[in-house]
Order: structure tokens, then C-alpha cells, then sequence
């Protein structure tokens, strides 16, 4: 098992799906829920979203062959996707998704987009450009599998995490991982300038 790729994969997708701040968007979705329906709805949410990351990690090779994009390419327009959705956990301008009548909300949209959204699934297929051997694949399977365990976790106790930590340390939560992606982001991009360089040398 390459462990520092389990935690590299598993921080990554952690920040990016940001599963404390779920928390309080999850309350107001399932405000009308029953304990039992709100229940539901967490698993149905963290399913939807797993399905969705892992039909990206699969397939997303064949993808990328298809449409002749590179990985350095998928680097940079990943980190530049990664660093606008940095700004908006660090500012505070993200839309909050809304419930739409006639919709299952635990799909849309908190299976997707919100936890399977666009920054998790370019992170996802990286990783998985990235990796070399079984070694490698087992240690990004257990990252995305412990995310999604941590964000069925954080939402079917999301009452519980909010009266601990209050709007104001949720809040507090959501920056700091803003800063880390934006972090994480940049560096992404970084990798791929380098890349682009070593390429045409």
C-alpha cells in the first residue's frame, strides 16, 4: 500500500468534497426530513456521489484518449477549476444549492454536485493518471472510499456536528479548507507548467 498516496488522494478529496461544510447545506436540504428520511437521504447522497467519482476513475483514461488531452493539461485546467472553487470557500460567494420540488435531493444536488462535483473528479482522475501499479490503485480506492465513508459520517450525524461546532466554527472550517485547496491548486498547476517545460525541452 502506498500510504503517502492514500493520504495525499484522500486530503485532496477531502478539502475539495468538504464534508463539515455539507453539514449546515445537508440541514437546510433535509429541513422537512424525518430522522429516518434524513437518514436515507445521506446514504443516497454519498452513493450517488462514490458512483459518480468512480465512473470518472474508470473510464476517465479512455476519455482523455478519445479527446487527445494530455495530463498536464488535465493538471492545470484541474487546478485552475480547483482555485475557483478555493475563492469561493474562502469569500463566501458559493450558491448554496436549493431543494427543487419533483427532485430526490439526495441526488441532485447533493450527490452531484455537491460532493461529486467538477473539482473532485478532475482531483479523482489525476490521481489516477498519476498512479502506477496496484500498490497505487489500492491506496487512491481506500482515499475515495474513506472520503465517502467521513461524508456519510458528517451528514447522518449533521445534526450533532452543527450543535458542536456552531455556525461560527463551521464557518471557521470552510476557510481553512479553502486555503489548503487553494493551496493544492496551485501546486497543481505548477506540476503541469513543469510538465508542459520538460515535454518540449
Amino acid at each position: 500500500m502506498n500510504w503517502q498516496l492514500f493520504g495525499e488522494s484522500f486530503v485532496t478529496l477531502f478539502v475539495i468534497m468538504d464534508p463539515l461544510g455539507t453539514v449546515p447545506i445537508f440541514l437546510g436540504l433535509t429541513a422537512s426530513f424525518s430522522p429516518a428520511q434524513r437518514s436515507r437521504a445521506a446514504r443516497q447522497a454519498v452513493i450517488v456521489a462514490f458512483g459518480v467519482i468512480v465512473a470518472f476513475a474508470v473510464f476517465g483514461q479512455r476519455i482523455l484518449d478519445y479527446l487527445h488531452i494530455s495530463l498536464p493539461s488535465l493538471q492545470a485546467a484541474g487546478g485552475l477549476l480547483l482555485l475557483l472553487i478555493a475563492l469561493e470557500l474562502l469569500t463566501g460567494k458559493g450558491d448554496e444549492p436549493t431543494s427543487t420540488v419533483g427532485v430526490n435531493v439526495a441526488m441532485v444536488p447533493l450527490g452531484t454536485p455537491l460532493l461529486a462535483g467538477p473539482g473532485a473528479i478532475v482531483a479523482t482522475m489525476v490521481f489516477v493518471q498519476q498512479s502506477e501499479g496496484v500498490r497505487d490503485w489500492a491506496a487512491i480506492a481506500l482515499g475515495v472510499v474513506t472520503v465517502h465513508i467521513t461524508l456519510w459520517l458528517a451528514m447522518r450525524f449533521a445534526g450533532v456536528v452543527h450543535r458542536l461546532l456552531g455556525d461560527s466554527g463551521v464557518l471557521l472550517v470552510t476557510r481553512v479548507a479553502g486555503l489548503l485547496l487553494s493551496a493544492i491548486a496551485v501546486q497543481l498547476v505548477a506540476d503541469a507548467v513543469r510538465a508542459f517545460v520538460v515535454g518540449t525541452a
